[in-house]
């Protein structure tokens, strides 16, 4: 019974650690912990600003409707490549969720939540179980490296002229102020 007593701290300890590591919404309540106090912060301090040529590069939504990055010139377009089992896309989740709803009737801001499994009946269901009305897109078309490569997740930010502004691989805090300036920035620079 001492012995007991004794380990239980290490046993609660080591059973937490396995949740973290072997459960993807125990990882993703980890790792949005973390972001609340203040890591995963997105890099605005070294914006992008490289020209891209847009036509060409298609999603498609959950009904068959295609969409081309170059019928959106003109137009702030967020784009965001995640995956359901990805940890650090399910922890970045409501934060994107609240960007959205800041910006999901101004008309020059378009967001695209591209599902990198190309499963949009399982992203849809993981949507929906969530709450989350962010619209959700898979590839359509070959999308160019400077893009996306692979890595989960993935955020890009082209600016009005189509420009590459922003480009971040890993989680990060998307409900942050700065970050809603620098999409305001964005909207307002011709």
């Amino acid at each position: 019974m001492k012995l007991i007593k004794k380990n239980i701290l290490n046993i609660l300890f080591l059973t937490l650690l396995l949740a973290i590591v072997l459960v993807p919404d125990a990882k993703a309540f980890f790792i949005r912990g973390l972001m609340t106090i203040g890591f995963y912060k997105p890099d605005l301090e070294h914006p992008i600003s490289t020209s891209s040529n847009l036509e060409g590069i298609k999603f498609k939504d959950i009904k068959g409707n295609v969409i081309d990055l170059g019928d959106l010139k003109g137009k702030v377009i967020f784009i965001n490549f995640w995956a359901t089992w990805c940890p650090p896309c399910r922890a970045e989740m409501p934060s994107l969720h609240k960007l959205y709803a800041q910006f999901k009737n101004d008309k020059n801001v378009v967001f695209i939540f591209v599902d990198a499994d190309d499963d949009l009946k399982k992203s849809a269901k993981f949507m929906a179980d969530r709450q989350y009305g962010l619209p959700l897109y898979g590839f359509a078309s070959e999308i160019p490296k400077q893009i996306f490569e692979s890595a989960l997740p993935t955020t890009v930010i082209f600016d009005r002229q189509g420009r590459l502004s922003f480009r971040h691989e890993g989680i990060a805090n998307y409900n942050d102020q700065k970050f809603v300036d620098f999409i305001n920035k964005l909207k307002s620079t011709k």
